[in-house]
C-alpha cells in the first residue's frame, strides 16, 4: 500500500485536474455504442468546433500537443541545418520538436515578472542569426497569458521566419490589437498555432492536441503527417491506383512521404467537443479563482514577499496556471521544505518549469549553462506554482493561502 502523507480527512487540492460532467460522460459513452472508436465523424465535429471557438480557418487535431509541435515543423518542412528559437521558460516539448526533426535550438531569455519570451531578447537573437538559419519562431503563451504576437511576427517576417505559438496553455485567451480582439488560435499573427488537451488543461480528453492554420495546404499536410503519410487522392503509381476502366481502385491508398500515427480517435473526439462546449464557464471560474488569490495575497503578503506574475493591460488571461514568486532566500525557507509541508496539509503545488537550456540534453546540445539566461533563473529561484481549476471555492482559495503562508513561516 502506498502511503499518503495527507491525512484521510483532508480534502487534497491538487495543483491542476480535469473537470468532467455528466454530459461529458454521456458524449463518451455515445461514441462507444456506435461503430466508429477512431477514423469517425467525431474528430471532425471536434475540429469544426475547435475552429469556430478560437476563429480559425482550419483545425487539425491529433494525438498530443507534443504530437501537434512535431508535425507543425514537418509541415514547415524543417530539418537538419534550420534553428528555431523559444522561450528559455517553457516544456521540454516547445524545444524538443526541432530536435525531432534534426533542427537546432536556441533559447530567448524572458521577462522575469511575466515568465513570457523577452522581445528585446528575441530580437538580438534574431539579429545575431546572419545565416538565418533561425526558420521557425516558437512564442509561448505561458500560464494562459499571451506573448507579444504582433510584435514576435513583424520581427520574424523581417527575418523570413514562420511563426508557431505554443498555446499549449492558453486556449480561450485573446489580445487586443488596432483597435481589434483576437483570439489565440485564429492566426492573425501566427502561421500555426498548437494546443494541448491533457487532463489538467482547459478542455481535458486524457490526451490530444491540435493545430489551427489559415493555410489549406499546410492543414492538408498536418492531417496527412497524422496519418502515416497516406494519400487518397493526387497518385504517383496510377497503374496501380487505377482499374482497367480507369476509375480509382476502391482499396487503394499510397503513401508518398513518411508520417505518423498520430491520430485522435472518436472517444478523445467527443470528450473534447462537450469540454468545449464548457470552455467559457471554465474560463470565467478561473478569472473568479484568480481575483479571490489576488485578494488574499495582497492581504497576507502586503510587504511583496509573495505576488502573482504580472498581466498586461490588452489581453484576456486563461489562467491554465496561477503562479506566484516567493521571495525564498529573504524569508530563508527552502521552496522543497515548503512544497512538502503544503503536500503534508493537503495543498499540491508544482514548479513551472525548470529553465530548458539547463537540461543536461541541451547543455551537450547547446553548449549553455548557469547564468545564459539570468532572468529565466531568477523567476524559476522565485516561482510556485497553487492549485488553479474550475472547481476550486474560495474557500479552497482561503486554506492554500493560509497553509502557504504557516509553511513560509515555519520552516524558516
Amino acid at each position: 500500500m502506498v502511503e499518503t502523507l495527507t491525512p484521510p480527512q483532508v480534502k487534497f487540492l491538487p495543483y491542476g485536474r480535469q473537470h468532467i460532467s455528466q454530459a461529458d460522460i454521456e458524449a463518451v459513452i455515445a461514441v462507444l455504442k456506435s461503430d466508429w472508436l477512431t477514423q469517425g465523424p467525431a474528430v471532425p465535429a471536434f475540429e469544426k468546433e475547435l475552429a469556430e471557438r478560437v476563429g480559425a480557418k482550419y483545425a487539425v487535431a491529433c494525438a498530443s500537443g507534443t504530437a501537434a509541435l512535431h508535425l507543425a515543423m514537418l509541415a514547415l518542412g524543417i530539418g537538419a541545418g534550420d534553428e528555431i528559437v523559444t522561450s528559455a521558460n517553457t516544456f521540454l516539448a516547445s524545444a524538443n520538436c526541432a530536435r525531432f526533426v534534426g533542427a537546432g535550438v536556441r533559447f530567448v531569455d524572458i521577462n522575469v515578472d511575466t515568465g513570457l519570451i523577452d522581445c528585446q531578447a528575441l530580437e538580438r537573437v534574431l539579429r545575431s542569426d546572419t545565416d538565418r538559419r533561425i526558420k521557425v519562431v516558437i512564442p509561448v503563451h505561458f500560464t494562459g497569458q499571451p506573448a507579444d504576437l504582433p510584435a514576435i511576427y513583424n520581427m520574424a517576417r523581417q527575418h523570413g521566419a514562420w511563426v508557431v505559438d505554443d498555446a499549449c496553455h492558453a486556449i480561450g485567451a485573446t489580445y487586443d490589437h488596432e483597435g481589434k480582439t483576437c483570439p489565440i488560435g485564429s492566426n492573425r499573427h501566427s502561421d500555426l498555432t498548437v494546443f494541448s488537451f491533457h487532463p489538467v488543461k482547459h478542455v481535458a480528453m486524457g490526451e490530444g492536441g491540435a493545430v489551427t492554420t489559415p493555410s489549406s495546404e499546410l492543414a492538408e499536410k498536418l492531417a496527412r503527417l497524422r496519418c502515416h503519410g497516406i494519400r487518397k487522392n493526387s497518385f504517383i503509381n496510377n497503374e496501380m491506383a487505377t482499374a482497367t476502366a480507369g476509375e480509382i481502385n476502391p482499396w487503394y491508398y499510397e503513401m508518398q512521404e513518411l508520417g505518423y500515427n498520430y491520430r485522435l480517435t472518436d472517444i478523445q473526439a467527443a470528450l473534447g467537443t462537450s469540454q468545449l462546449r464548457r470552455l467559457s464557464w471554465s474560463l470565467r471560474r478561473r478569472q473568479e479563482i484568480t481575483a479571490c488569490y489576488r485578494r488574499l495575497l495582497q492581504d497576507e503578503f502586503a510587504d511583496g514577499t509573495v505576488r502573482p506574475l504580472a498581466v498586461a493591460d490588452n489581453i484576456t488571461h486563461a489562467y491554465h496556471l496561477f503562479v506566484v514568486l516567493i521571495e525564498f532566500e529573504r524569508l530563508g525557507v527552502s521552496r522543497a521544505r515548503v512544497m512538502t509541508s503544503l503536500r503534508e496539509n493537503g495543498i499540491g503545488t508544482q514548479v513551472h518549469y525548470i529553465p530548458v537550456p539547463l537540461q543536461p540534453y541541451y547543455r551537450r546540445h547547446c553548449g549553455t549553462g548557469a547564468g545564459d539566461f539570468p532572468n529565466t533563473e531568477k523567476y524559476y529561484a522565485r516561482a510556485l506554482s497553487l492549485p488553479m481549476y474550475p472547481d476550486l471555492s474560495d474557500t479552497d482559495c482561503e486554506r492554500v493561502i493560509g497553509e502557504l503562508k504557516k509553511a513560509l513561516q515555519s520552516n524558516r
